[in-house]
């Protein structure tokens, strides 16, 4: 076992490539997301002085809009279909809801505003926000899918900065301190 770990840090301590792929990957995960593939990004930069943000950042910004077309366009009907059957009925059914009474609040505080409060909504890194959430409320909603589209490319943008803000002073504090 001691082995292949140590393999699996070799692998991810040298391997270029290797790390931009486990950004990319983990910056399509739900949930997850940018929020968590820029920390990761930061960690194979102190592993691998060859690894760049900027290659890492524009990486990760892809994985996470990458599934946004899908969502937009697929998960409200695979919710509705879903919605009635035996054992994902009342999962789905809550989902559709809860998406739904998010959404009417969204809107009736941002009004004509709602293009901000979608794109404030994916760029705050709070958890249960983000470009999938983003994208499904934007669905819900019935926003234009290019409005919607361009909110959350620029909450990604948004979110982005933040998260590489916060790596950068919490990393940096962290070495300071541990020398």
């Amino acid at each position: 076992m001691s082995a292949l770990k140590d393999t699996i840090i070799q692998a991810f301590s040298t391997n270029t490539l290797t790390q931009y792929i486990a950004c990319f990957i983990v910056s399509m995960i739900p949930l997850i997301e940018l929020r968590g593939a820029i920390p990761v990004a930061y960690v194979f930069k102190g592993m691998n002085p060859e690894f760049s943000l900027v290659t890492g950042y524009v990486i990760i910004a892809i994985g996470n809009m990458l599934p946004v077309p899908v969502i937009f366009f697929f998960a409200r009907k695979v919710l509705e279909w879903g919605k009635d059957k035996k054992v994902i009925g009342k999962f789905f059914t809550f989902c559709l809801e809860k998406g739904h009474k998010g959404g009417v609040k969204l809107q009736e505080k941002a009004g004509r505003g709602l293009f901000v409060a979608l794109m404030l909504f994916v760029g705050i890194p709070l958890p249960g926000t983000g470009a999938w959430t983003g994208t499904l409320a934007a669905s819900l909603l019935d926003m234009k899918f290019k409005e919607s589209i361009i909110a959350v490319v620029c909450g990604v943008a948004l979110a982005g900065v933040i998260v590489g803000l916060a790596c950068t002073l919490g990393f940096g504090a962290w070495f300071g301190i541990t020398g």
